[in-house]
């Protein structure tokens, strides 16, 4: 009999501790989650643009081409990598998508900088039939465009976690054409 209440009261005690042991370990990983493993969104800083090429002819028939060369590098602040498919980035001018560019398959590392870079040319004939573009580049004065991207992929965390994720980024492009320059301003965000 006093053995069997010994096996049985030490039966009891393994049990409470595993339990408390399982609830400390879900206690810590919810915490790790929400405070370093929480998601954060990526630093997008844009480099100087580069205005590789700037056409404009209007006589005898209208044309103008502008070729930007266009760089982020993110900073990817998380400790998961994220691996993206291929996309492309969009320009808008005024509402109106007036250039694509490719942007390759790649992996952002976790903890790590990444740098991503394309060409985008921008074609006239979408723009001169817009008569605020007219007006704008024939005075010589800023031109504002709009390039955005979406960039679906996976978050890999310490190569056993995966989930899927989108990161999205959009930036205020100003072209100067009389000083031949451009400027751009970058805001991010992620989406698990």
């Amino acid at each position: 009999m006093a053995g069997s209440k010994r096996s049985c009261s030490g039966l009891k005690i393994c049990f409470l501790a595993t339990f408390v042991l399982l609830i400390t370990i879900s206690v810590v990983l919810v915490i790790l989650y929400f405070t370093v493993f929480k998601p954060k969104e990526p630093k997008v800083t844009p480099q100087p643009l580069i205005l590789e090429n700037i056409r404009g002819v209007f006589f005898p028939a209208p044309l103008l081409n502008i070729t930007l060369g266009m760089e982020i590098t993110v900073e990817n602040q998380n400790y998961g990598s994220f691996k993206y498919q291929e996309s492309a980035a969009y320009v808008s001018y005024r509402g109106n998508v007036v250039a694509e560019a490719p942007i390759e398959a790649d992996t952002i590392p976790a903890r790590g900088k990444h740098n991503i870079s394309t060409t985008v040319t921008i074609f006239g004939d979408k723009l001169l039939s817009d008569d605020n573009f007219r007006r704008e580049f024939l005075l010589g004065s800023i031109l504002n465009f709009t390039s955005a991207t979406t960039l679906y992929g996976k978050v890999i965390l310490f190569k056993l976690i995966k989930a899927k994720a989108t990161s999205s980024c959009t930036c205020e492009v100003s072209i100067f054409f009389q000083e031949q320059q451009a400027e751009s301003i970058c805001k991010s965000k992620i989406r698990l």
